[in-house]
């Protein structure tokens, strides 16, 4: 890491008035420089608390768009407007419209890790640190569509004993952690504590010891006192598990293809110092939402914010754009 290239972002930042929050799956380096490092919910209350009139979010675009729709009022920066997602790719606003409307009754439950167009015809977001709590929140006399992440909702509905209807949608990273493998690793290694995220498939599931968020697992990282895990995630967590715990030995899930450097999201490590840099030199790329769109996608978002803060919602009755 060039200790130039931190200095300058670092007085970029300072004289701009630029809060940098980062996802834990970014690299070690861009975690290191962020004001704030957390999981995609944490991002999105910081980028509503923060006092910096400026914003630079190191993560995938559809947070920094979380952060836009909460807070229009700030300059909202990314180091790279490519960083996008599988999950948003794989839920394109028209057939999830359509997908939508099919089911007018319903209430449409919809992980945070989607678009702005996406989440302007949704009734809720949620991330997988709040998600059992807004499930639950919903009378049980109503239909739920979840998307677009199936491995989350059918994990969901098992833990919650709800219906759902689900969107076929995974996340291209964690569907790859193999169950055969890391069951043949776990006999390996049979004093590991395995963790794991709800986005992989529910065959790798059945073997974790424990089952959440980014947040979730580094809090049981934190707190238990074994010395080994094995992690099925993307491995930026494993920057903040070893400063939280040095002692642990920290074992990557395995992956189908033996020889594939799966594990990284592609798209997180698009993002690099010296793109940050650029942004913040430039102010650009930033983001810019349609102020239609973005009250429309504002209606889900606050829906969430207020569940997790206690407040009671309405829902509404029935779907119509």
């Amino acid at each position: 890491m060039s200790f130039d290239l931190v200095s300058d972002i670092q007085r970029l930042k300072r004289d701009k008035d630029v809060c940098i929050l980062a996802h834990f799956y970014e690299d070690g380096a861009i975690q290191d420089i962020a004001d704030y490092v957390g999981d995609s919910f944490f991002l999105a209350k910081m980028g509503q608390q923060v006092a910096n009139k400026n914003i630079l979010l190191a993560g995938v675009v559809f947070m920094a768009e979380s952060v836009k729709i909460l807070n229009p009022s700030k300059t909202v920066l990314v180091p790279d407007m490519a960083a996008g997602c599988s999950l948003v790719n794989g839920a394109p606003f028209n057939r999830y419209l359509d997908w939508r409307q099919q089911h007018p009754d319903a209430i449409c439950v919809t992980y945070i890790n989607s678009s702005a167009e996406v989440k302007s015809i949704s009734d809720v977001i949620i991330t997988s640190s709040n998600a059992a709590e807004i499930v639950d929140s919903i009378p049980k006399d109503r239909r739920i569509l979840f998307g677009p992440d199936q491995h989350l909702g059918r994990w969901l509905s098992k833990k919650l004993n709800r219906e759902m209807i689900l969107w076929p949608g995974a996340c291209e990273v964690h569907v790859l952690f193999n169950a055969k493998r890391l069951f043949a690793l776990i006999e390996k290694h049979p004093d590991a504590v395995v963790i794991a995220h709800p986005e992989c498939d529910e065959s790798v599931l059945q073997y974790a010891h424990v089952v959440g968020s980014t947040s979730r697992l580094l809090q049981e990282v934190e707190k238990n006192p074994a010395k080994k895990f094995i992690v099925a995630t993307e491995t930026g967590i494993f920057h903040q598990m070893k400063k939280l715990r040095p002692d642990v030995e920290l074992i990557q899930a395995p992956v189908t293809d033996e020889a594939c450097a799966c594990n990284d999201c592609p798209y997180m490590k698009m993002n690099t110092l010296q793109k940050i840099k650029n942004a913040l030199e430039t102010f650009k790329p930033d983001i810019k939402l349609e102020e239609s769109l973005r009250l429309k996608a504002h209606t889900s978002l606050d829906r969430m914010m207020k569940i997790t803060s206690g407040e009671k919602v309405t829902w509404p009755e029935s779907f119509s754009v």
